[in-house]
């Protein structure tokens, strides 16, 4: 049974919680790592605004989630995957659906930058976020995923069991010149997938599929966002090698802070369950398109990764201490990079009303799940381009788990 501390520190309320705890000791000038500029979230805002008309004249803003990558190069293949899956029930749509985007959001992670994926029906050369969706689609599409060869359109515990680092080389034409980082990583990552998914059928169902948390959550018209990130908190929280443990349990992503606060066993941690909440706004659409609505969205926070965090150091918000710390590598449980992820978390509320007010839009029509798409992700993506040429502004050692 799931511990009281171990509750808490997967409730996204404790994210922001202990993340403003973190900004109001660096707010005190107590951090060795960063300053805030909090004046600088109006300029922030700006760009962030600036990109969202560019990329969105019409305001019409889709969620940021994994179906944004599977459009990549202007193709849209989840037109063709629904016609694959037309002849099928809703229900087993949904299921399909569900599958492909927690395997695909699961190889996520950053792709590093001497790798792209080449698609070769259109011609294209995909990398980073783009290129790793693709490449995930369509070796779900090719049934890479699924033990019956007869339904390629699944994703089951049986087929992700065999996945190992020569499968992921394969399916992301890993070759020299054309290196993955974390390729055993995320290998890794599927087989410990597999024992999750298979370890809770009350959730996954019998197949360990992880549509099955279609037939467990859809049990009415409407859904709570966090019901959806707790059922994968809870079904997959074996997953994660970080080795970060309380009360016997993996915590996942969620690190120890000297700033964390907090009270009892759970003290000094602080969660960002980027991939988790990453996934569970990769969710919404396909409960969506299932006739499931999806309710309360920003009770979730923003993403803690490289591109919201960018976003505030390349516009001045966040500013390193140490002007050599862009050079130094840095794994995500060093400090500052625990700490540069809480700061993104508790600064990008008060950043998305900044934005809504310059896009003249209400948190209804502009939830943050849309702003991140807008929106934060892609300034800091621009911005890294610009300064960079796509690197984020501090060095991080990834496995292929967390960034």
């Amino acid at each position: 049974m799931t511990s009281a501390a171990i509750a808490l520190l997967r409730d996204p309320r404790t994210i922001r919680e202990r993340s403003r705890h973190v900004l109001a000791a660096v707010q005190d000038r107590r951090s060795a790592h960063f300053t805030i500029h909090e004046d600088r979230l109006a300029h922030a805002a700006q760009i962030v605004a600036e990109v969202t008309r560019s990329r969105y004249p019409d305001l019409k803003i889709p969620y940021h989630s994994r179906w944004r990558h599977f459009e990549a190069g202007g193709r849209d293949r989840h037109a063709s995957l629904a016609q694959a899956l037309s002849r099928l029930p809703c229900v087993e749509r949904a299921r399909s659906e569900i599958d492909l985007a927690v395997v695909s959001v699961l190889l996520d992670a950053g792709a590093g930058p001497q790798w792209s994926y080449f698609e070769s029906d259109s011609g294209q050369r995909l990398s980073r976020s783009e290129g790793l969706g693709v490449a995930a689609w369509h070796a779900f599409v090719a049934g890479e995923f699924s033990s019956l060869p007869d339904q390629p359109l699944r994703v089951d515990a049986e087929r992700l069991a065999r996945i190992d680092e020569a499968s992921v080389r394969r399916i992301f034409q890993v070759a020299p010149g054309n290196e993955l980082v974390g390729a055993s990583g995320r290998a890794e990552l599927m087989r410990r997938l597999a024992r999750a998914l298979a370890d809770h059928p009350e959730l996954f169902g019998t197949d360990g599929r992880p549509g099955g948390l279609f037939d467990t959550l859809a049990d009415g018209s409407s859904l709570p966002a966090e019901e959806i990130l707790a059922a994968l908190l809870t079904g997959l929280s074996t997953i994660w090698p970080s080795g970060n443990q309380l009360d016997g349990e993996s915590l996942g992503d969620c690190w120890p802070h000297r700033f964390a606060g907090g009270d009892g066993p759970s003290a000094g941690w602080v969660p960002f369950h980027k991939l988790s909440q990453w996934m569970t706004y990769s969710l919404l659409e396909p409960f969506e398109r299932a006739g499931i609505a999806v309710i309360e969205l920003d009770r979730l926070t923003a993403l803690a990764e490289y591109r919201n965090g960018g976003l505030m150091i390349d516009t001045g918000v966040i500013a390193p201490i140490d002007p050599t710390l862009a050079q130094q590598p840095l794994t995500p449980a060093a400090e500052p990079i625990i700490e540069w992820r809480a700061l993104t978390i508790a600064l990008m509320d008060p950043l998305a009303d900044q934005v809504r007010r310059a896009l003249g839009l209400d948190a209804c029509r502009l939830p943050l799940a849309k702003i991140l798409e807008g929106g934060t992700w892609a300034a800091g993506r621009v911005l890294a381009s610009r300064l960079r040429g796509g690197s984020p502004p501090l060095t991080i050692v990834s496995d292929g788990t967390v960034f």
